[in-house]
């Protein structure tokens, strides 16, 4: 049995974080894991910045609430969940993934969770397990699936290469050139067919 394993941002939503640095004039938040291949370290720095400029999670949140999903990813998300199981696997938290989510129509994520004090500070984060998603698509092959998975960024490689297909989906030039073996999309129904034709 399959089950497709896709990131969320950069891949079905707009990035969290970019759209949040554009609405707060920060250009440091502007920083993702296209860039930064420590999530830890991103992280940390993200935090860092949010307490300099006293930002907490209902500032977030209130610009999540005007994001809108990609043109195409509902539908793309809709056709794929009628041929085969789909996980969407990502780096993000669950305090930033819902609103999102019901836009999507609900497909299961599996995601992390930020650690945020009475006044709404966010004061660390809490990651589900280590090296989350090429864990997951391990544990899901311990299971007996096997696993097709598309990210666009550099914490998606290591799912994506130890998947039994893996696509590269609206990702930079650099992680393209630097892993030409793997076959890059960016159109939703190219990476549609290619993953019908590894199911």
């Amino acid at each position: 049995m399959n089950v497709v394993c896709l990131d969320m941002e950069g891949v079905l939503v707009p990035e969290i974080w970019i759209a949040f640095a554009n609405e707060t004039g920060i250009p440091e938040l502007k920083l993702t894991t296209r860039d930064e291949p420590d999530y830890d370290k991103l992280m940390k720095y993200r935090i860092k910045i949010l307490k300099e400029h006293n930002l907490g999670l209902k500032e977030i949140q209130a610009v999540i609430a005007k994001i809108d999903i990609m043109p195409g990813a509902k539908e793309f998300l809709d056709k794929l969940r009628k041929i085969t199981q789909v996980i969407i696997l990502s780096d993000t938290f669950e305090q930033f993934a819902t609103p999102l989510m019901e836009k999507l129509g609900w497909p299961t994520i599996f995601c992390n969770t930020l650690e945020v004090g009475e006044n709404g500070e966010i004061t660390g984060y809490k990651m589900r397990c280590e090296k989350s998603k090429l864990t997951t698509v391990k544990a899901l092959q311990s299971m007996g699936f096997d696993t097709i998975a598309s990210g666009d960024s550099f914490n998606d490689l290591g799912m994506i290469l130890n998947s039994k297909a893996g696509f590269l989906f609206k990702s930079t030039d650099k992680i393209k050139a630097d892993y030409p073996q793997i076959e890059a999309f960016e159109e939703y129904d190219d990476l549609f067919e290619a993953i019908k034709k590894s199911l």
